[in-house]
């Protein structure tokens, strides 16, 4: 099935793509907590959390790594349930991938203050089940396979990911300055089948495509589209 701007499971992936913060829930001997995070995605939609091995929720993943993460878009009006959000269940597993460590620093380069030190770990949640919530009386419940972005389709992307990312930030800086809205030496830090991040310092922004992408030719088309529609 396609998926459209209005498409629940699109809708949820420009929510988690974009997310810089969250709530992680975990339980400890059957007592809940949550704690504040701050997620990246992987290619392939996996959640991404760098963890200090100090912190309650580590501890609390290491024994139970069933886990939930809920993600909340701005609300449009001051009622804050109206607010887009997704509730996100999974099973959380460290992991040492520089790839992975490499676009979670990406997308949060303050945390390179952190980074190589030896409590701090890198930890990934793949999604199993997802409860959208659009606003009043709209909810969806999603599975993983309603979700995650075709295999095939973010392998080609991931290895066409640096060459697109030197393209752009070598050949078309005003154009990522007009996608960014704003002025300034910003740079593509990643792109994906949902979207690119571009960072100006150390602030960074999501810029989704107008629906999932299939092929790197298609990343082009849509920076493309994004270029002329700033200008």
């Amino acid at each position: 099935m396609a998926l459209t701007e209005e498409t629940p499971a699109w809708i949820v992936r420009r929510l988690l793509r974009a997310a810089r913060s969250a709530t992680l829930a975990t339980s400890m001997q059957g007592q809940p907590f949550a704690s504040l995070v701050t997620p990246a995605s992987a290619p392939d939609l996996s959640l991404l959390l760098f963890l200090s091995d100090l912190s309650e929720h580590t501890r609390h993943l290491r024994s139970d790594p069933r886990c939930a993460l809920l993600v909340t878009a701005p609300a449009p009006e001051a009622n804050p349930q109206t607010a887009p959000r997704v509730t996100v269940t999974g099973l959380a597993e460290a992991t040492d991938d520089p790839a992975l460590k490499a676009r979670y620093l990406a997308v949060h380069p303050y945390a390179a203050l952190y980074a190589g030190f030896a409590d701090f770990h890198l930890w990934r949640i793949k999604p199993l089940n997802a409860l959208f919530v659009g606003g009043f009386a709209r909810a969806v419940r999603l599975k993983s396979a309603d979700l995650t972005p075709d295999p095939t389709v973010v392998a080609a992307i991931a290895d066409a990911e640096p060459a697109i990312i030197a393209h752009c930030n070598q050949d078309h800086p005003s154009a990522l300055a007009a996608i960014a809205g704003e002025p300034g030496d910003w740079r593509m830090v990643v792109a994906d089948a949902d979207g690119c991040d571009l960072a100006l310092a150390d602030r960074v922004i999501r810029i989704p495509w107008a629906a999932p992408v299939a092929t790197p030719g298609d990343v082009r088309s849509e920076l493309v589209r994004l270029t002329k529609a700033a200008r």
